[in-house]
C-alpha cells in the first residue's frame, strides 16, 4: 500500500512540475524580458544575463523535483565545467538539458526550430541567445560567436535523446562545430536509472521507483590532432567515430 501511495504521489508531483514548467515559460519572458532589455546596453550583456536568469531558474526546478520525490541526483566534478567551452552529453532523459544548464551559468545551446515557435520556449531562447539547428554552416558560424563571448556551448551528439537498450547513433554536427571552430570538448556522461522522460515515454509514463540521475563530468578531449593532415569532413567523421566509442565504453562503465 504504502509503494503505491508514494508511486501515485509521485505521479501528481510530476504532473506539477510540468505544469510549473509551462507556466514559468509563459511568465518568465513576460515578467524578465522588458527589465533585461531596459537594463542592458547591448545584446551581448541582455544574453549574459538571461542565460544566469534561466541557470538560476533551471537550478530552483531541479531542486523542487529532488524535493517533491519526483527525482534524486548526484554530480561529479562539476569544476570541470568552469572553462568549458563545447559541452558533449549523451541524452537518456527530456530534463537532461535542464541539468546541465542548472549547471553552467554561461551555457548556450544548439536548439530545434521549433522551439522558437512554442509559447513555453521561444521567449527564453531568444534572450539568451540559443543557437537554432537550421542548417549546419549557420550553427557552426554562431558557435564560433559564441565561443567568442565566452559561451559554454551544450549540444547532445545524438541529436535527439537516446533509446534505451540500443547503441548510440550519433550525428556529425557535434564534431563538425569542434573542428571547424576549433573548440575543446568536455564531455559528460549521463545515467538515469530507472530510466524516465526517453524517446519513447509520455510524461504520465514514470518509473515505479524514484529516477536517480548520475551525472559525471570527465575529461576534456583535444580535437587538434584530428586536423592535422585531414580534411574537415574526414576529421569529422574520424571524430564523431571515436566519440561514439568513447561515450559508450564510458556507458557501460558507469552502468
Amino acid at each position: 500500500m504504502l509503494e503505491i501511495m508514494k508511486y501515485y504521489w509521485r505521479w501528481t508531483a510530476t504532473a506539477f512540475s510540468f505544469l510549473v514548467f509551462g507556466i514559468g515559460g509563459i511568465l518568465l519572458p513576460i515578467l524578465a524580458l522588458p527589465i533585461l532589455y531596459a537594463t542592458s546596453s547591448s545584446s551581448l550583456i541582455r544574453e549574459k544575463k538571461a542565460q544566469s536568469l534561466i541557470h538560476h531558474t533551471f537550478r530552483c526546478y531541479i531542486e523542487m523535483m529532488r524535493f517533491l520525490g519526483v527525482l534524486s541526483y548526484e554530480i561529479e566534478d562539476v569544476a570541470k565545467l568552469k572553462n568549458a567551452q563545447l559541452v558533449l552529453a549523451n541524452h537518456p532523459s527530456l530534463i537532461d538539458v535542464v541539468f546541465l544548464i542548472a549547471l553552467i551559468p554561461n551555457a548556450n545551446c544548439v536548439v530545434k526550430g521549433r522551439l522558437t515557435k512554442n509559447i513555453f520556449t521561444r521567449g527564453s531562447v531568444k534572450a539568451a541567445g540559443y543557437i537554432i539547428n537550421d542548417n549546419n554552416e549557420h550553427v557552426i558560424k554562431m558557435a564560433e560567436e559564441a565561443f567568442s563571448k565566452g559561451h559554454a556551448l551544450i549540444v547532445f551528439p545524438e541529436g535527439t535523446r537516446s533509446t534505451p537498450g540500443e547503441k548510440l547513433a550519433l550525428k556529425r554536427g557535434a564534431a563538425n562545430i569542434a573542428i571547424r571552430a576549433k573548440a575543446q570538448i568536455t564531455t559528460v556522461l549521463i545515467n538515469c536509472n530507472p530510466t524516465t522522460l526517453t524517446k519513447s515515454d509520455a510524461w504520465y509514463q514514470i518509473p515505479k521507483t524514484k529516477a536517480h540521475f548520475k551525472i559525471k563530468v570527465k575529461e576534456t578531449i583535444d580535437v587538434h590532432s584530428y586536423s592535422i593532415g585531414n580534411s574537415s569532413p574526414v576529421a569529422a567523421r574520424k571524430l564523431t567515430s571515436d566519440l561514439k566509442h568513447y561515450f559508450e565504453k564510458e556507458l557501460l562503465l558507469n552502468d
